[in-house]
């Protein structure tokens, strides 16, 4: 619930001005607004649970320190997904330099599904999406993260490109990369995706993106409340 003190039409950059100002609750409604979504990028980024929550959390606690650096040159979702991209990204570089091996057991590929999805999901596309998380784990860090914001996440390229701080070419040459290597491992998933959901790959030429794992963005992943409390991740 939005505390008393905040008004609930209250604009993202107005929450965060107040926070810097010392308002006590207006960060944890940016929390509230944001978290599901800045959680469905960090899973599907990280491809762990705990992981996830841990970049999420780092993401948060640094964006709470940082408010002050805030200028208000992009939107405040896109500066904390920027944040949030950028813990997962060191989290991936820090798992790879300890070589560690992707995800490949059922047990931890149903951490990875929406808790509604494990419980109510037709079984085929559960199994899909355990593929497609499998597959995007096999992809480099810049890869994955731009395929999860623009092909999972549905952030049209200019957005993903301010959130990941680089050029819009960038964020294209990287999904067409990344697409082109997951091509042999998601093939068979496109028409398996066709038949389970036809919105799926409604407006979606073969080959050219990643089956989405959930919908558009605003169905994003949720969380346990109390697995995601704080944040960080360089500004």
């Amino acid at each position: 619930m939005v505390a008393e003190s905040l008004e609930p039409d209250s604009s993202d950059s107005e929450l965060l001005a107040r926070h810097v100002a010392g308002e006590p609750d207006a960060f944890g409604e940016l929390v509230r607004r944001h978290r599901d979504r800045l959680w469905a990028v960090a899973i599907r980024t990280l491809g762990d649970r705990e992981e996830a929550a841990d970049a999420v959390q780092d993401a948060l606690v640094s964006a709470f320190r940082a408010a002050h650096t805030f200028r208000g040159q992009s939107a405040v979702t896109t500066w904390l997904h920027r944040i949030t991209v950028n813990a997962c990204l060191d989290r991936v570089r820090k798992a790879a330099s300890r070589k560690t091996a992707p995800i490949n057991d059922t047990e931890r590929f149903e951490q990875l599904l929406e808790p509604h999805e494990s419980a109510e999901a037709p079984a085929e596309r559960r199994d899909l999406h355990r593929e497609l998380l499998a597959a995007l784990a096999t992809l480099p860090a810049e890869q994955r993260a731009a395929l999860v914001l623009v092909d999972m996440q549905g952030y049209p390229v200019a957005e993903a490109a301010r959130i990941l701080d680089v050029p819009t070419g960038t964020v294209k040459s990287r999904c067409a990369r990344g697409r082109a290597r997951l091509a042999p491992l998601l093939t068979h998933l496109l028409s398996e995706v066709a038949g389970v959901d036809e919105s799926a790959t409604r407006n979606r030429t073969p080959h050219t993106s990643v089956p989405p794992a959930s919908g558009p963005r605003d169905a994003a992943t949720t969380s346990d409340p109390a697995s995601v409390k704080g944040g960080g991740g360089r500004t």
